[in-house]
């Protein structure tokens, strides 16, 4: 953009500056994303062994998001008010601001050549003072005489050269604004070629931050007990942190773990007790009492955990609903869970726990919804047809409920989920039975009734039964991964490639049980979620065993 010039500027008092606004991204804003910030992130440290994606990326979410917008459109409005004043009434604009940097203009150029100094060499540095040159340019401007096509030329050349060939189209964009905005006299135009030229470094600073991630990944994992203890130890020396509760939690949960611990609980070795206490914490009889302090690193994670396995357990009593709803439809006749109904529809769910098996909520072949103790019989070959009809419905019932529930609001707590989801969910069983239409009011409220009472018999009997299933699970998994090097720990437990240099497996049941977790299990399937749990636990107890739990002669050698 060419300017003209304006007699004596530089005689003109300059004005007591102003705070000046600061442009919205700059050095200190990107400061985070130094390599020498990121090994010394204690979050980002410990979510690295958990998050395989974990990247760096704008911040444009929540209410952080919105105050740097908010902010942003601030200075982008003040900079195209200032460069228009500066052009139709320089009196005014030098009556402001005077010669002095305190205004956008300058603000931005010192911005932009700060952070373009982060990313190129230092060999390159003395190009970047010839280029970029933000005082000269100034007194260009003030004198008319900038060359504004020649600087965003050069710009050009110099983010080409160092950045991903996926940013070179959002380049030519920046180019191409800049150019049309001088040429034109757009002042317009200018700001937003100014604009992309702030977005295409913030880009380029992310794209080197993630890459250093990425190389810097398996170091900082294998690095991770020794970096928290040092972080950890420092923070309860000051004490600005308080883990007064992990003892006594883990007490606690000694008092519940079995006396006669058996094959199963002899795969958790020393963690028998801590894997008791957390599994009982994940469970929705718990409540939303706190972990202890030490899981501070892991209470989202753990949070989605709870959530995923209040779902596993309802989707089990809609299951068990669900039969008992296809049985009086099929025998006409009351079913298990409805001994006595009464004038008003009320249902009687009092099917004593020791006469039934919960459903799986994986409805394996070998483990349908449709199958319990109290319908298993030896059936003649002419019937078995219609079983594996009755298995291929419930398993289709348990996939619709499945995609129902995914439809429901992300932010909604997950009490509050299911209890709006109730009716649909009642009304989507009621769909793949033959009852009766004056069954459906009284069936939903029952429905609502079981997956919103933790304390009603029948979901009592769901939670234990998975917390059974999933305490074997768990057990196969912990003998596994507490062997396992960290690296080794991230890549098998979020179904990465193990690097080569990984242990060989010693059984064939762990190749078996690698085999499984690297394919994937159904998301919030009791597998997944068995895994996530052994994930956080083992990396956990590794961490604070003897910090917080145990003491030395307390642990053995597994």
């Amino acid at each position: 953009m060419s300017t003209t010039s304006s007699p004596g500027p530089e005689s003109r008092r300059s004005p007591a500056p102003s705070q000046p606004l600061e442009p919205p991204v700059t050095k200190s804003s990107l400061g985070e994303l130094e390599v020498s910030k990121i090994i010394n992130n204690p979050k980002l440290r410990h979510d690295i062994n958990f998050d395989p994606e974990l990247h760096f990326r704008p911040n444009v979410e929540g209410d952080k998001g919105r105050r740097k917008h908010d902010r942003a459109s601030i200075f982008w409005t003040t900079l195209k008010e200032e460069l228009v004043e500066f052009i139709v009434d320089r009196d005014s604009f030098y009556a402001k601001h005077g010669t002095g940097d305190d205004w956008c203009l300058p603000k931005l150029l010192k911005s932009v050549k700060e952070i373009i100094q982060t990313l190129v060499p230092q060999r390159d540095r003395q190009f970047l003072d010839e280029g970029l040159n933000v005082e000269l340019l100034m007194q260009q401007f003030h004198r008319g005489i900038a060359d504004l096509e020649k600087l965003a030329s050069w710009l050009s050349r110099v983010l080409k050269s160092h950045c991903a060939p996926m940013r070179d189209e959002w380049v030519d964009s920046m180019y191409k604004q800049l150019s049309n905005g001088n040429s034109n006299n757009d002042v317009e135009e200018l700001v937003n070629g100014m604009r992309s030229l702030l977005s295409v470094l913030e880009a380029m600073k992310l794209d080197v931050a993630n890459h250093q991630i990425r190389c810097l990944r398996p170091a900082l994992i294998e690095e991770t007990t020794a970096f928290e203890q040092k972080f950890l130890m420092k923070k309860l020396r000051n004490r600005k942190m308080d883990i007064g509760d992990a003892k006594p939690w883990y007490q606690e949960a000694a008092r519940t773990y079995p006396s006669g611990a058996g094959k199963m609980y002899s795969c958790f070795g020393d963690m028998g007790v801590f894997f008791e206490g957390i599994s009982r914490a994940m469970l929705p009889s718990a409540g939303e009492k706190p972990l202890p302090g030490t899981f501070f690193f892991d209470e989202d994670r753990l949070g989605r955990v709870r959530s995923d396995i209040l779902d596993a357990i309802n989707l089990d009593v809609c299951m068990r609903m669900y039969e008992d709803l296809e049985r009086i439809a099929k025998l006409n006749s009351p079913p298990a869970f409805a001994s006595a109904m009464s004038d008003d529809h009320e249902f009687n769910f009092n099917t004593p726990p020791s006469s039934s098996r919960p459903s799986s909520v994986t409805l394996s072949s070998a483990d349908s919804a449709s199958s319990s103790p109290r319908s298993s019989m030896v059936l003649p070959l002419y019937l078995n047809s219609e079983t594996n009809e009755a298995k291929t419905r419930a398993r289709n019932l348990r996939d619709s409920l499945v995609a129902l529930l995914q439809q429901a609001p992300h932010d909604q707590h997950y009490h509050e989920k299911w209890r709006s989801m109730a009716p649909s969910m009642a009304l989507q069983i009621f769909r793949f039975t033959n009852a009766p239409m004056d069954m459906l009011v009284p069936f939903e409220e029952k429905l609502l009734e079981n997956v919103c009472h933790i304390s009603s018999p029948i979901y009592k009997e769901m939670e234990e039964a998975y917390r059974i299933r999933l305490l074997n699970e768990l057990a196969m998994r912990v003998r596994y991964f507490k062997a396992l090097s960290g690296v080794c720990l991230f890549s098998i437990a979020t179904g990465n490639r193990v690097p080569t240099s990984s242990r060989s497996l010693d059984a064939g049941r762990d190749r078996d049980l690698d085999a499984a977790i690297r394919m994937g299990q159904q998301e919030g399937g009791i597998e997944d979620i068995a895994t996530r749990i052994a994930h956080v636990g083992v990396v956990h107890w590794r961490i604070w065993a003897r910090m917080a739990y145990v003491d030395d002669d307390d642990m053995s050698m597994d």
